[in-house]
Order: C-alpha cells, then structure tokens, then sequence
C-alpha cells in the first residue's frame, strides 16, 4: 500500500481514530483480544510517562503542551508491530502525525451522530475539551473542525447501531484484506 506521500506503507498495526465517545477504547480492546494483539491507549500512554492525568495536563500546560506529547508518541509508536492503537481524539487531526501514523498502522475512524456522542460523554469529568456552557455544541463544532482530518483515514466506520463486536469485525476484516500476512 502506497501512502499519499509515496512512501510504501508498512502496516503492522492497527490505530482507532476518532472522536471521544465513539468507542475508541472499548473496539479496541476486542479488536487486541481477537487478534492477540497488545492494546495501547495513547492518552494512557501520556499519563503513565508525563506522571499527571490528561485534564492536569491541559490545566497545568495547556493544550499545546498536550499536542506535543501526542507527536512524540506517534514517532515513538513506529517501532511497535502487532499492537491495537486507540488514539486520542485530536491526535490524528494533525496531519503530520496521520502521515507518520499511516507509514505503519492501518488507521480506523469511529464515527456517530453528535447527539449519540454528546449521550454518551456528558457528565464526563475527565474531558477537558467539553469544559465549555454549551458541550453540546462543543461536539458540533469540533466535529465540523476534526472532520477534513478523520475522512484522511483509511477507513470511516459509523459505530452508532453497532457493537463494539460488530466492530471489531468490521476493522479485522478490512485489516486481514489489506495485510494478508498479519495473524
């Protein structure tokens, strides 16, 4: 497979991209267990090696801060093979790390409608970025902003009516066409 920058892609992973609440973390987490893959959430992965928590992070350092951590993850994710990506959800909104991600994980979007999203995550503490008076149009409006970016993905898959099952199968499938020699 040939990435939009020429280069020949070497996919031995598999990255979920897509906006928060849209199953992210719960696909992913099937999708490793079927194939015997590891799972790597990388706001986790953030936590763990900065020492705070996301929300900390964005309070204490900002969201630019933030964003560089996300690109020092991407590069350091390259060296992995065999591994199920769940990335944040602006994570991949910066072109230049869907380019680096794309040289080596085949990279799903998870999609809904922004009423299921806005169900799904009000209430949520721990989403700096719905800190707003209106979170409801939060999600509106940064879905309008991230969409240009996720439809870069290789894959768009609407998780509204699905399982994350359902899902699942759906990503391993398109993953097994694309990688035949892949467990």
């Amino acid at each position: 497979m040939v990435s939009a920058v020429g280069e020949k892609r070497q996919i031995r992973n598999i990255a979920l991209t897509g906006f928060m609440g849209c199953g992210k973390t719960a696909v992913g987490r099937v999708v490793a267990s079927v194939a015997g893959f590891e799972f790597l959430d990388t706001d986790q992965f953030i936590e763990e090696h900065v020492g705070m928590s996301i929300p900390r992070i964005f309070e204490e350092h900002g969201e630019q801060t933030f964003r560089r951590y996300e690109r020092e993850v991407v590069v350091r994710l390259a060296e992995r093979e065999n591994t199920v990506i769940a990335t944040g959800g602006g994570l991949l909104v910066d072109a230049e790390n869907m380019d680096t991600m794309k040289q080596y994980a085949m990279v799903f979007c998870l999609w809904a409608s922004p009423e299921s999203i806005w169900r799904r995550v009000k209430g949520q503490s721990h989403r700096p970025l719905l800190n707003t008076d209106d979170s409801r149009q939060r999600i509106i409006d940064l879905l309008e902003e991230r969409k240009p970016a996720y439809s870069r993905s290789d894959m768009l898959i609407n998780t509204e009516y699905r399982s994350a099952k359902d899902v699942a199968n759906l990503i391993l499938g398109q993953f097994r066409q694309a990688t035949p020699e892949a467990p």
